[in-house]
């Protein structure tokens, strides 16, 4: 379930209209909410995701839990279909009843163009329990007020540490503060004569591994907007997060790190970085516990809140980021209501999330099946599921442009830390304007 890497991304917005949409069959945005199936009726739902491998079976063994209630509808389960084949889909009229995204980059795009149809008529019919579902995560399935998707489980994300890399620079507890991080990511860092870098104690490249804007933002107390206006520029979060960056890129020294990070293994392979002890400390998901147990089973590691800016400590402090699949009913969807039973019942059922959760080590999506006996909680991850009842989770920024926004401050930062870029504050007035004209283009 990797919401923030895994799929190249289209920019929605531009490839969708409610025009283009319109093509197909079922229940449109505002013909009100379908009938359930009967009991008795036949149907196949064809479920689009991108799973594949270990997780896809397990989603595959959630979603055939709904023959429990209905016992007479088949589930198609097709994966590896990201965000641009769901986008074909609706626009060549041939959609799947239900859609998952890994991304909830691209949900302003879904709901504003009508991609994905709206559900309030049958929330308003049925009632579920929407307070079981956190505030950020609601935020981040609805767009201006609709409502076009539900969360399937969640990603939080937090600190990841080689106990033994620690231990062995003479620190004892994971770093709580910027100031510790960059401390500690010095210290844990090993350089042959020659300067190149052999272990980095914390890479911070941005836009690489989950070194993303949205992710890091939080624990700086970034804001992405004011009065409806991209901030960054007046935010001083943004700023505190790139001089962050840069302290430890020349550190490190830009071309040393550029040769180091060339060397590194793919994000989900077991060549990851931190799988072959060439990280110290990282950011990551809740899911990377499962990783690390298969595919790395001699590192010893830990996780932790990720660190926050020092001069916010009281206030940041136990914050976390939150996104995580999403689901959708496409427009033209043959079997809108059979689709929204299907969606209701993986966001609701407990059994089917816990079950769910246990088999791909994802957050639960509501607050009772966070406290459930069954699920399986280590001392690793009960960081995310602490994280999780906080209180204190963000969601991402959710706009009309898809992720063209994140992309503009990792294409920024990419200058700042090479030195193309020496007036920060400048640049960031450049990022704002940038996002500010591809929303007003994006008329949403």
């Amino acid at each position: 379930m990797r919401k923030t890497t895994r799929a190249a991304l289209l920019c929605v917005a531009a490839a969708l209209s409610l025009t283009a949409c319109a093509a197909g069959k079922g229940g449109g945005s505002n013909s009100g909410a379908a009938a359930a199936p009967g009991k008795d009726d036949k149907i196949t739902l064809t479920v689009w995701s991108n799973y594949s491998d270990r997780e896809y079976e397990e989603v595959t063994k959630a979603l055939n839990s709904f023959k429990k209630k209905y016992p007479n509808i088949e589930i198609k389960h097709e994966g590896a279909q990201d965000d641009d084949k769901i986008t074909a889909g609706i626009r060549s009229g041939n959609p799947p009843d239900v859609a998952m995204s890994f991304t909830t980059d691209n949900i302003g795009s879904f709901c504003s163009t009508g991609a994905f149809q709206e559900l309030k008529p049958y929330i308003d019919r049925d009632k579920p329990p929407m307070d079981q579902i956190n505030e950020a995560v609601r935020s981040y399935t609805e767009y201006k007020g609709n409502r076009c998707a539900m969360p399937m489980l969640t990603d939080i994300y937090g600190l990841y540490f080689n106990t033994d890399m620690l231990s062995a620079a003479g620190l004892t507890k994971p770093p709580s503060t910027i100031s510790e991080l960059l401390d500690y990511a010095k210290k844990t860092t090993k350089k042959a004569a020659d300067g190149s870098i052999e272990v980095a104690g914390f890479l911070p490249t941005m836009m690489f591994y989950n070194n993303r804007p949205q992710i890091w933002a939080p624990f700086f107390g970034a804001e992405w907007d004011k009065d409806g206006k991209s901030a960054l520029a007046s935010s001083p979060g943004w700023t505190e997060m790139f001089k962050f960056q840069k302290d430890l890129v020349d550190f490190y020294g830009y071309d040393a790190l550029e040769r180091f990070r060339a060397g590194l293994g793919q994000e989900y392979s077991a060549d990851h970085a931190f799988h072959q002890g060439k990280i110290a400390m990282m950011m990551d998901g809740e899911y990377r516990t499962a990783f690390l147990k298969a595919q790395a089973p001699n590192i010893k590691f830990g996780t932790a809140p990720f660190p926050v800016l020092d001069s916010k400590k009281s206030e940041l402090q136990g914050v976390g980021f939150t996104t995580g699949t999403i689901m959708g009913i496409p427009k033209g969807a043959k079997n809108p209501g059979a689709a929204w039973e299907l969606i209701k019942h993986m966001t609701f059922d407990k059994e089917t999330i816990v079950s769910l959760a246990n088999g791909i080590k994802n957050v639960p999506s509501t607050k009772e099946s966070l406290s459930d006996p069954n699920l399986q909680v280590d001392e690793q991850f009960k960081t995310f599921i602490d994280l999780a009842k906080s209180g204190k989770l963000k969601g991402n920024p959710v706009t009309p442009i898809g992720d063209a926004h994140i992309k503009a401050v990792g294409d920024y930062a990419t200058e700042w830390q090479s030195g193309k870029s020496t007036d920060l504050a400048a640049g960031l007035k450049g990022v704002d304007q940038q996002i500010d004209d591809q929303i007003a283009k994006a008329g949403k």
